[in-house]
């Protein structure tokens, strides 16, 4: 009998012993299975979305952060109470990790708010496909700013920037054009400023257009013609003046009484604008303005104060 009781307790221990082996195996499979599960999905990671513009400028943020110095520091000392590390911030939050064709204007408000300053009366000038010749003017000219004499429009200049749902968060290899999708960060970005820069215009507001394109200077999809013309305040803008530029890489396609131009004009007249056009200015003539700016051609290139 004491033989039999011993037996069945070394069955027992066997049984156990057997038990936790096979416990302890199966935490040791399932530890190692969930190791390479996670290690997997570490290691197949969602890819960047393709568009067909460029991608984030590399150095994003130290090319933002250095233009903002500058212009608070070197050229524009008043507005030194600016904070660029939260500027950059607020422009990073708006993109990062997002659907670069899922940007809204509210992603935008922090740094529209953070960002802006205010335009002295009768220095607005707006341009449409004049890009190139207007930022000379305005370099050589301070009586004059153009949007991106402003500190957003210095700071957002010729770059680019997009974000993605993957990590890093930030696409370097490419961003959406406007056809692909009009929500993307940058035409968000400028419609926003534009109508920021459109509504705080006051007294005389300069317009510098192109004569020489062939489908006509005044265009309804352009930022000027569907943003700044219907952000412009009648109460605080008294004058609009047009400067029709003429031999901008083509011979002149237009005057002041052509199809596009009245159209515009027509525009701002049922928006109760009084509006002045010339249609003879040569960018030669107009850069000559600047050393010159007495002479009687140069009236409208000229402060109107």
């Amino acid at each position: 009998m004491p033989l039999q009781q011993g037996s069945a307790r070394m069955r027992q221990r066997t049984v156990l012993l057997v038990g936790i082996v096979v416990l302890l195996a199966a935490l040791v499979l399932a530890v190692v299975l969930a190791s390479l599960l996670t290690h997997g999905r570490h290691e197949v990671s969602p890819k960047m979305l393709k568009w067909k513009d460029r991608g984030t400028t590399k150095n994003l943020q130290e090319v933002i952060l250095g233009r903002c110095y500058n212009y608070i520091t070197a050229q524009h000392p008043e507005l030194g109470d600016k904070d660029c590390l939260k500027i950059w911030e607020s422009l990073k939050d708006a993109f990062i990790y997002k659907n670069p064709c899922n940007i809204t204007p509210e992603d935008y408000q922090p740094l529209m708010e953070l960002a802006s300053h205010p335009i002295p009366c009768n220095k607005s000038l707006f341009w449409s496909k004049t890009g190139d010749l207007v930022h000379r003017y305005t370099k050589s000219n301070q009586n004059f700013l153009t949007l991106e004499d402003t500190l957003l429009g210095y700071m957002a200049d010729r770059i680019s920037w997009c974000g993605d749902p993957s990590a890093p968060g930030i696409n370097y290899e490419s961003c959406p054009k406007r056809n692909e999708c009009e929500s993307n960060p940058g035409s968000v970005f400028w419609k926003m400023a534009s109508k920021m820069f459109a509504e705080a215009a006051c007294g005389v507001v300069q317009v510098m257009l192109n004569g020489s394109v062939e489908a006509g200077a005044f265009r309804s999809s352009s930022i000027f013609g569907s943003v700044e013309i219907f952000n412009l305040d009648p109460d605080k803008v008294s004058e609009v003046h047009i400067w029709l530029m003429q031999d901008i890489g083509g011979p002149q396609s237009e005057s002041c009484s052509g199809h596009s131009i009245q159209r515009l004009i027509s525009i701002l007249e049922n928006r109760n604008f009084k509006i002045i056009c010339e249609d003879n200015y040569r960018p030669v003539q107009l850069l000559q303005c600047v050393h010159n700016p007495d002479h009687a051609d140069c009236r409208l290139c000229t402060n109107s104060t």
